[in-house]
């Protein structure tokens, strides 16, 4: 217990340069397995129209065959509307390029679960202390909360538009966000930085799905409202109303999370600096996207608030986010500001 709590409390750790490499190489292998799934999420999405037109085409010679076989039996229009009426279903086709897609998520994770524990292993602290490691532990979390997803229900359809931000994510940390492993400032040598930081990663990946299905909604309803058919492969991906629902239903999650992630940074800010607020630009923009989310929340439940209006408030909400993350760490000088960039 006592080396754990050590663990935790970042005590003197030189870094492993080959272990950090190790992580920098595992990060790259997950990028490109990543890049492999899209493709094959890609192929899913575009083979969509031609299942359904075979699906048809089958059902269709079902209904043909059991349609003479009725006449010849009883010869009554009677007899052969019930048998086409009760036509056993046709079998879905499997979907391939899906399962690759899957399997090829779940190796990229597993991969990125490599770089993280050994980006750890390398500093002798758990890796949240900059930039770069905030985003690969937030790609890991992003992933992971995907992959149970579809454990539950199946959400192949939307493969593409998960793992493209996940892979963007991991692209920036290795190219731009990226910090080579080093001890941290005293001042973030503290139990909290774990319980803070971690809540704020899992708060931060639920949001970004949400914005992947904010921007699907806008997409299905464009397509809804002009009745789309030549963009026939996003038939694969739900309707408007469904994506709607599903962002509310992981905002609900997310938001409780960033309430925690704004109380313990309060409690850490006190205990490392005496008191609980101090305006500096990390901790208003914290609370900026909690009023945000907040108002999104409250719009839904109370002003019975959704489709469009409510999801420009979640994209505001998540650009609030991203300014946070790119802008307020790069530009903005402040108590928060992170070291080796």
């Amino acid at each position: 217990m006592n080396s754990f709590l050590h663990f935790l409390d970042f005590g003197g750790h030189s870094t492993d340069v080959g272990l950090s490499n190790l992580s920098n190489n595992f990060l790259y292998a997950s990028a490109v397995v990543l890049g492999l799934a899209m493709l094959s999420f890609a192929a899913d999405l575009a083979g969509y129209p031609g299942r359904v037109a075979r699906e048809e085409a089958r059902r269709a010679e079902l209904a043909g065959e059991q349609q003479a076989v009725a006449a010849e039996a009883a010869g009554s229009t009677t007899v052969l509307q019930r048998t086409v009426e009760t036509a056993p279903a046709i079998p879905h086709e499997k979907r391939q390029w899906a399962g690759i897609g899957m399997a090829l998520t779940w190796l990229g994770w597993l991969l990125l679960a490599a770089c993280v524990v050994f980006r750890s292993a390398s500093v002798g602290r758990p890796p949240l202390g900059n930039m770069y490691e905030f985003a690969i532990v937030g790609a890991f979390f992003v992933l992971l909360a995907f992959l149970l997803w579809n454990l539950k229900r199946d959400v192949r359809s939307l493969g593409i538009f998960v793992v493209g931000p996940t892979l963007l994510t991991e692209m920036l940390a290795a190219l731009i966000f990226y910090t080579a492993a080093s001890e941290l400032l005293p001042s973030l040598k503290n139990y909290w930085l774990t319980i803070h930081v971690t809540v704020a990663i899992m708060s931060v990946a639920l949001f970004t799905i949400a914005f992947s299905t904010t921007i699907l909604y806008f997409v299905q309803k464009w397509r809804e409202d002009i009745h789309d058919t030549k963009y026939k492969f996003m038939d694969a991906v739900p309707g408007s109303e469904v994506m709607d629902r599903t962002t509310y239903g992981l905002l609900i999650i997310a938001f409780p999370l960033w309430t925690f992630t704004l109380i313990a940074g309060a409690i850490w800010a006190q205990k490392a600096w005496g008191h609980y607020w101090s305006w500096d630009p990390k901790e208003v923009w914290t609370l900026v996207i909690w009023v945000v989310y907040a108002a999104y929340l409250h719009a839904r439940a109370t002003a019975g608030w959704s489709g469009k209006k409510a999801a420009y408030l979640a994209l505001a909400g998540f650009a609030c986010v991203l300014f946070n993350f790119c802008v307020v760490n790069v530009f903005i000088v402040g108590m928060h500001s992170y070291s080796g960039m």
